[in-house]
């Protein structure tokens, strides 16, 4: 700051607020390396001149990916019959905003970015002061997918028993019951026989003691 007198300083100053006011944009020609995930939708923006109601037709850009020189961006409205198109790459998905290129500004909208959009670009700029060249670089990762929440597998449920089964019980057990009543009664037709037959021997020894001791 030394040689700068207070007078200077405030010219300096008095500059920036008329400008400011004026709607004039500043530059800073800064090198752009842009980061972002794939799938998303990015902004290539850059300053080439600090004055407004700049005109469109007195612009021309023409912008290429090193080192392959695919046509990201096109503009030239003065030869429109002769206009470059875009790569196939990129097609579609480059967007220039025209209201910022009439403030000295460049803004390039790339929607869906793909992995292979990364790497060096290069923009050439003719205006009616001159030309500029503006290089930039993409960086784009993969996109990476969000863990699902674990959710506790339900219990399975108990199978209910077919009703075959249950039919099959009920048989079963009226099968037992009756074969132990047929058992039951042929035990309780022996116990009465047997004590017919024991009775039956019992009078017949009353009647004829001496038969039976011969």
């Amino acid at each position: 700051m030394e040689g700068w007198t207070a007078s200077s300083l405030l010219c300096l100053l008095a500059v920036r607020l008329f400008c400011g006011a004026a709607g004039v944009t500043e530059c800073h020609d800064r090198a752009l390396d842009i980061q972002a995930v794939e799938g998303s939708n990015v902004t290539v923006e850059w300053c080439f001149s600090s004055r407004a109601n700049i005109s469109i037709s007195s612009l021309k850009i023409h912008c290429l990916m090193d080192p392959e020189l695919k046509v990201f961006y096109h503009l030239d409205d003065i030869f429109r019959m002769i206009k470059e198109p875009p790569h196939e790459q990129f097609a579609g998905r480059v967007q220039c905003d025209k209201d910022a290129l009439r403030t000295g500004r460049v803004q390039l909208h790339l929607s869906r970015v793909q992995m292979n959009d990364s790497g060096r670009y290069r923009c050439r700029m003719f205006t009616g002061s001159g030309r500029k060249v503006k290089p930039f670089s993409l960086n784009i990762t993969a996109a990476v997918d969000e863990p699902k929440p674990l959710t506790p597998e339900p219990e399975p449920e108990p199978e209910p028993e077919p009703e075959s089964q249950g039919w099959l019980g009920l048989y079963a057990g009226l099968v037992l019951a009756a074969v132990a009543a047929v058992v039951l009664a042929l035990c309780c037709s022996l116990y009465i026989h047997k004590w017919k037959l024991l009775k039956l021997l019992q009078e017949f020894q009353e009647l004829h003691p001496e038969e039976l001791h011969l």
